[in-house]
């Protein structure tokens, strides 16, 4: 088809990549020190990269392109998403940050009296290190919890962590917007159900607001219920 699409003039290119960053679809590319167009589909022809280029090497143009792909770019944003968001560490950096998995019991009522025994079945637990496409997410039910519950809910383990793969965070000292890696989690795999734990303060609001949008960002019809508990250890 016959439509606008950016024209990239290499003789003016100075390589800076400001139109790369700009182009959201993902459609402009630095290769061997030059912008490229990488594929006509990724591009909407609406020009937003064109206010960043310093040298005006970029313009429109009419010609023979692919049809703008909505789908096809949504696809690739979630899967370079995903890729930001795979811990460096995977690869064998901090231990801390090493992605396992624990073998429990088959429940805590399994456990013999008088035993605490931890609940957790997988290492990391804080959502900013995670591994997007961990093996023990597919088919999980998740706890996704804000971390001062487990201190305030004296049954924590057992009510809560038991059966469950846990992800723990708190939106009010964390600078991250935890939405945006809960949807990667909840589209790149196949989650039963999504448990919330939440304090009763109004800051608490800021967990269970990242995993509804992330539900709904995920397209899924994902199971989810959120539980408030109270500072003196109340579920409200």
């Amino acid at each position: 088809m016959i439509r606008q699409i950016i024209k990239i003039d290499e003789s003016l290119c100075n390589g800076c990549g400001l139109c790369a960053d700009a182009c959201h679809e993902g459609a402009i590319a630095v290769v061997n020190g030059k912008a490229k167009l990488i594929r006509d589909d990724y591009c909407d022809g609406l020009g937003d990269c064109l206010p960043s280029c310093p040298t005006g090497a970029i313009s429109f143009e009419q010609r023979e392109a692919l049809e703008y792909n909505e789908e096809a770019v949504k696809e690739n944003q979630l899967k370079k998403l995903a890729e930001s968001l795979e811990p460096q560490s995977m690869g064998g950096g901090c231990p801390g940050s090493r992605m396992r998995s624990m073998t429990r019991s088959a429940s805590a009522s399994a456990v013999p009296s008088g035993v605490n025994e931890s609940r957790l079945s997988q290492w990391p637990v804080q959502i900013k290190l995670l591994p997007v496409n961990a093996p023990y997410f597919n088919g999980a039910d998740l706890l996704i919890a804000a971390d001062c519950t487990a201190y305030a809910y004296g049954s924590f383990h057992k009510d809560f962590i038991d059966g469950r793969v846990t992800l723990i965070g708190c939106p009010k000292l964390d600078s991250v917007d935890y939405s945006e890696k809960l949807t990667a989690i909840f589209t790149n795999n196949d989650i039963k159900s999504v448990t919330v734990t939440r304090m009763e303060v109004p800051c608490c609001g800021g967990i269970e607001h990242a995993v509804k949008t992330a539900v709904r960002n995920s397209g899924k019809d994902i199971a989810l219920n959120v539980v408030t508990i109270s500072a003196d250890g109340r579920i409200l």
